[in-house]
C-alpha cells in the first residue's frame, strides 16, 4: 500500500473520531449495549439485589465525600455535600445508565477542580486520590460490563486525559499516571472480558437453537421428500394401468365408434404423459436418495410383508406380538403404505428407546378406518444416546395428516410407550344435495 493511501486513510479516520465520540457516547448513551441478536446479561436479572449494597456503599461514602471537599477545598457544606451525593449516586446509576453515570462523575471531577485550583490548595495526584478515584474506577468497570468495547477505550482515553487536564490546572505539571491508569486500564479490561464472555455465551446458545431448528426442518424436508418418493411410486403404477386398459378397451367392444377409439387414446396419451412428467419429478427426488439401485426401483411394501420386519425385529432379540382384528378388505396403496412404515418406524424406535421391552402390534380392521396400535412396556435398561434428530414420529405425523387420519403418541402409565394411528379407509361421505341451502350458491373452499 502506498503511503500516501496511508496518509489519507489516517486523515479521514482521524476526520471521523469526532461524529464517533457523539454516536457512542451522546446520541446513543441511553441504548442497550448489548447486539440485537444477544441476550442481556444474567447480572442484569440480578440488578435489584445488585442495587441495595451499592445504595449502602454510596450513602457511606458521602459523609467522607463531603468532608474531604469542605477541608480539603475549601467548599461550603452544603455545597460539598450536594456533589458528594451526585458522585455516590453515580455509582447506583451506573448499573442502569453507564454512559450518563460516567458523564456525572467527569462533571463532579471539573467542578471540584475549579475548587482545588483556589490559592494556596495544592492536592497531591488530584483528582486520582481517596474515594474520587475508587468511585471512577467502580464507574469504568460497571460502565465496561454494558457498552462495546470501543466505547470502554474511549471513555477510559477521557478519563486519563481529563485527570491529566485537571492535575496541569491546579499544579501546573502533570500528575504521576503509572498508577492510576494502570487501575482504570485493569478495570475496564475485567469488566470488558466480562461482557464479551457473557456475549460470546448467548451468541452460541442463540446459533445452538438455530441449528436445532435447521435440524428439525431438515428433517421435516427429508421425510416429506421420502413419503413424496414412495408415493409417486404408487401414482405412477395407477397411471401405468390406466395406460395399458385405455389401449385394451376398444378390443374389449364389438364395432367400437371412431368416437370412442378418440376418446380413449387421448386418455392413454394424457396417461403416458402424465407417467413421464411423473417419471422425471421421481428422477430428481431419487437424484440424491442414498439407497442402492436395486433397492430405488423395488415395489413399495405392504401389510402383507409386515412379517418380514417383524421376524427381522425378533431375530434381533426383541419380544413382538402381533394380532390382527377385524375383517381385512382391500386397501389403496397409499394407505397399505402409510401402515406398513408406521409399524416399521415404530418398531425401530422401540429397538432404539426401550432396549429389553416387549412389544405388542394391534391392527384393526374396520369398514371405514385402520387402526394400528404399537405398544412397548418399560425399557429394562437405559437406552444409549440418539445420534441426532430422528426422523421417527415425524414421519409417522406427515403420513396421518396427508391421509386424513389421527395420530396419538405417548408414554404408558407402565412406564412403556404406545403410538396408535387411526387411518381412513373410505372418502367423508359428501352431503346430500338436499341438506345445502337452495338460495344461496355453494362456495368452492377446496
Amino acid at each position: 500500500m502506498k503511503r500516501g493511501d496511508l496518509a489519507r486513510r489516517f486523515a479521514r479516520a482521524l476526520r471521523a473520531v469526532p461524529g464517533n465520540l457523539r454516536e457512542d457516547l451522546w446520541t446513543r448513551a441511553a441504548g442497550d449495549p448489548l447486539p440485537r441478536t444477544a441476550r442481556r446479561p444474567r447480572w442484569l436479572d440480578w440488578r435489584p439485589a445488585i442495587v441495595v449494597p451499592l445504595v449502602i456503599i454510596a450513602v457511606v461514602l458521602v459523609v467522607p465525600h463531603a468532608n474531604q471537599y469542605t477541608s480539603g477545598y475549601g467548599m461550603s457544606a452544603p455545597f460539598s455535600v450536594l456533589l458528594a451525593a451526585i458522585g455516590s449516586a453515580a455509582l447506583v446509576a451506573a448499573v442502569f445508565r453507564p454512559v450518563q453515570a460516567w458523564w456525572a462523575t467527569m462533571g463532579v471531577t471539573l467542578v471540584v477542580t475549579r475548587f482545588a485550583a483556589a490559592p494556596g490548595l495544592v492536592p497531591t495526584d488530584f483528582p486520582w486520590t481517596g474515594t474520587d478515584f475508587a468511585l471512577q474506577a467502580a464507574v469504568l468497570f460497571l460502565l465496561a460490563l454494558r457498552v462495546r468495547p470501543r466505547i470502554a477505550v474511549e471513555v477510559l482515553v477521557i478519563t486519563v486525559l481529563m485527570g491529566l487536564f485537571c492535575g496541569v490546572l491546579i499544579s501546573g505539571v502533570p500528575s504521576d499516571p503509572r498508577f492510576p491508569v494502570t487501575v482504570l486500564a485493569l478495570a475496564v479490561l475485567v469488566g470488558a472480558l466480562l461482557r464479551g464472555r457473557q456475549v460470546a455465551r448467548t451468541e452460541l446458545v442463540a446459533q445452538e437453537e438455530l441449528t436445532a431448528e435447521e435440524r428439525a426442518r431438515r428433517a421435516l424436508l427429508e421425510e416429506r421428500s421420502r413419503i413424496a418418493r414412495e408415493l409417486h411410486d404408487v401414482v405412477a403404477h395407477h397411471m401405468s394401468v390406466i395406460s395399458i386398459q385405455a389401449q385394451v378397451a376398444p378390443h374389449l367392444a364389438e364395432n367400437p365408434s371412431a368416437e370412442l377409439r378418440e376418446n380413449l387414446t387421448g386418455i392413454r396419451q394424457n396417461a403416458i404423459d402424465a407417467l413421464t412428467e411423473l417419471r422425471r419429478v421421481l428422477g430428481v427426488l431419487r437424484s440424491e436418495d442414498a439407497l442402492p439401485e436395486s433397492a430405488r426401483h423395488a415395489p413399495q411394501p405392504t401389510l402383507d410383508q409386515l412379517e418380514e420386519v417383524v421376524a427381522n425385529v425378533r431375530a434381533a432379540g426383541v419380544t413382538v406380538t402381533t394380532e390382527t382384528t377385524g375383517d381385512p378388505l382391500p386397501l389403496s396403496p397409499g394407505i397399505e403404505l402409510s401402515a406398513f412404515r408406521i409399524v416399521q418406524e415404530a418398531l425401530s424406535n422401540a429397538m432404539r428407546h426401550a432396549p429389553g421391552a416387549r412389544v405388542r402390534v394391534d391392527i384393526d380392521h374396520r369398514a371405514t378406518r385402520l387402526t394400528v396400535r404399537i405398544t412397548n412396556t418399560a425399557p429394562k435398561r437405559p437406552a444409549p444416546p440418539s445420534p441426532g434428530v430422528g426422523h421417527g414420529l415425524l414421519g409417522m405425523r406427515e403420513r396421518t395428516t396427508m391421509l386424513g387420519g389421527e395420530l396419538a403418541c405417548g408414554p404408558t402409565p407402565e412406564g412403556g410407550y404406545e403410538v396408535t394411528a387411526v387411518l381412513p379407509t373410505k372418502p367423508p361421505a359428501a352431503p346430500a344435495p338436499s341438506a345445502l341451502p337452495a338460495a344461496e350458491p355453494v362456495e368452492d373452499t377446496r
